[in-house]
Parts: C-alpha cells; structure tokens; sequence
C-alpha cells in the first residue's frame, strides 16, 4: 500500500510554544487515517502544515511524494479540503458555491453529479444558510470531492451536530472508503473514529502518545471500548 502522507519529527512553533512537537506518522492510500487529540493538540496546525498554509519549524513532511511548502499549487491540484474554519457568505446559493469551486481546478468533477449523489440535487438554487447542519455538511464534502482528490482532508466535520445528522455523513463517508479514497480526518467522537478510522494517532500537546488500529489501540489499554481507552490514553481515566 502506497504512503500518501509522510511525517517526520514535524515541528510548529508559536510565540515561543510548541505547537506541534516532533510528530511522526504515515497515512497510506485508500485508508481512512484519523488524527484524534483534545482541543489546541495541533491537529488543524498540522493539517494546515501539511497543506503548505503554514511552514513548519523543523522535521519533514510529503504529501503524495511532495513537500507542501514548495509544491503548494501542486498539492492544491490533488487534494480536496474541508478545514475546521470553512464558512460561506450567508446569501451564496449551492449552485453558486460548487461553481466558484470547481473554477479552481484544471479537471473538476461535474458537481451537478456529486449534488445528485449526495441527495443535495433539490438545494441547488438554495442559499447555503438555508440548508440544516448535516447538509452543509454533506456539501461541505462534495466541495471538498470537486477536484476529484487522491486525499481527502476533514477537520472536525460533524462537530455540533445531532447524531441522526452525523450518522448520515458516516454513511457518505463510508462510501467514499469503500470507494478507495483516502480520507485524513480528525474528530472529537471516538464512535466516529471507531466506526471510519483504519488508522489512528493519538496526540497531546502535539506529541503523539500512541498509535495503530482502533483494536490495537483497545487492546494495549485496560479498557473496552476506544472512548475509555483514548481517556486513558490522555491521563483522564475516571
């Protein structure tokens, strides 16, 4: 199986803080890769790191055998991107906001198809305020799929919404993975991450505490479930 992303003792730095410290780890092709700490562990700093939006204080990091920083436009052209800050004017229409993306792109994939897929095709014309959280969610993944990307990046998608919502974009997700795409993720809901990830890292304080399979991570802790142990992990256990 192909390495898509590649990191090597990355290091960010802000004001003097360490953002993210030496972290290393390896996505590959066609897995869905989960990035899984607390709030201000680094896991947006490293997504964005990895996309070349920020430059990184030391280590190495490849996405798809390119370094971000200099390959930035190239990068650009193979990945989709949904970040944790993706926000819309309130009065843009759907129809509006597909094409303004797919402008971007050499050889978009036609988002009308990807509206029918995803069941938005009736919200075309629709403001984007207008839509509920889990369909501004499920767009904001068929954004993120208009390049026709070899990687998929998801920073914290269903936070804030109701389960029946997330649910249904687990079940958009999935498909995705049974498609072959590769999905780098990072979530707060260890169910999400139980029922997607083929691979997880876990930081805190932007180091990594552990790694591997949701079963091996499981298994190496005293618990049963991956909520209970990720607590454990993270020094939390009640």
């Amino acid at each position: 199986m192909s390495v898509y992303i590649k990191v090597s003792n990355l290091t960010k730095k802000f004001k003097g803080r360490t953002v993210v410290d030496e972290l290393s780890f390896e996505a590959r092709r066609g897995e869905v890769f989960g990035l899984l700490g607390h709030n201000g562990a680094g896991k947006s700093t490293t997504i964005e790191t990895l996309l070349g939006l920020k430059k990184a204080d030391g280590g190495t990091a490849e996405v798809l055998g390119m370094e971000p920083e200099k390959h930035r436009k190239e990068i650009f052209e193979r990945v989709g991107v949904q970040l944790q800050s993706s926000n819309y004017q309130s009065t843009i229409r759907v129809g509006e906001i597909c094409q303004e993306i797919a402008a971007l792109y050499k050889n978009p994939a036609d988002y009308r198809i990807l509206l029918k897929r995803f069941g938005l095709e009736a919200f075309e014309k629709a403001q984007v305020n207008k839509l509920s959280g889990g369909e501004r969610q499920k767009l904001s993944v068929l954004l993120a799929l208009i390049p026709q990307p070899e990687i998929v990046f998801l920073d914290e998608l269903t936070t804030g919404l109701d389960t029946a919502a997330r649910r249904e974009v687990w079940r958009t997700l999935k498909e995705l993975k049974s498609e072959g795409t590769t999905l780098f993720l990072t979530t707060h809901y260890m169910e999400e991450a139980e029922s997607l990830c083929d691979w997880i890292c876990l930081i805190k304080e932007g180091k990594k505490i552990a790694e591997g399979t949701v079963q091996e991570l499981i298994a190496k802790s005293p618990y049963a479930n991956l909520e209970e142990a990720y607590l454990w992990y993270m020094g939390e256990e009640i």
